[in-house]
């Protein structure tokens, strides 16, 4: 097996797997949560808080991407009315306020949409004093996350933790400024995309995320 295959992800509950070893000292604590950001978080924190013990839930947050480059994030908003800009993003690809404005409707929209679709009447779960660990299926520019961390730290939790699978390695670096420790088994010095580094990287679907989180809710009853 050559050493580029070791580093490839089998997929994202795999990837959840690779996780458990350096968050064990998370283990069996009830003042930690572990929170997916969906959809593709969802099945990477799953494996996570099932290892460890702990609760799991949701961070909400919808990628703003620019109009002709989808996957390029523009910034990204977050429960709360949280938003987040990539200046750098929107240096390069300048967008009228119009249109921004246009985005940031859909996406509302959806996040909105996935609140009612994944929660229900479920309560928002209260971080205030907690430890949290945010957790996607890998980071690209990070913007995402920002959001998460943004919308997490006016809750006053005691520590906010970020994991992820891969990330490129100056995101990586960015992020661990913004929070108490970043975990992050796989940073190639060359990336072009998450799923690059996944053997199966397809959609999660909403059927999925919410069979897991009602599995998760079930076991923690």
């Amino acid at each position: 097996m050559s050493p580029l295959s070791q580093t490839i992800l089998q997929d994202r509950a795999a990837a959840g797997r690779r996780l458990v070893e350096p968050l064990l000292k998370y283990a069996h604590r009830p003042e930690v949560i572990v929170l997916a950001l969906p959809r593709g978080g969802v099945p990477v924190a799953y494996e996570v808080a099932s290892a460890l013990e702990v609760r799991l839930d949701l961070m909400l947050v919808r990628k703003l991407g620019v109009p002709s480059h989808q996957e390029f994030a523009m910034g990204a908003i977050a429960s709360g009315g949280i938003q987040i800009l990539n200046e750098h993003a929107l240096r390069v690809h300048p967008i009228d306020k119009t249109t921004f404005d246009a985005v940031v409707a859909r996406e509302t929209r959806e996040l909105l949409r996935r609140e009612q679709a994944y929660r229900g009447t479920r309560a928002p779960v209260q971080l205030k004093d907690q430890v949290v660990i945010l957790i996607d299926d890998g980071l690209a520019t990070g913007a995402s996350m920002l959001a998460a961390i943004h919308a997490v730290r006016v809750h006053e939790p005691v520590r906010i933790v970020v994991a992820v699978p891969v990330s490129p390695i100056e995101t990586a670096e960015a992020l661990r400024s913004e929070v108490d420790e970043l975990i992050c088994p796989l940073m190639p010095d060359w990336f072009t995309s998450i799923g690059h580094w996944y053997m199966d990287f397809s959609q999660t679907s909403d059927a999925e995320v919410i069979r897991l989180l009602q599995r998760a809710w079930q076991r923690a009853v």
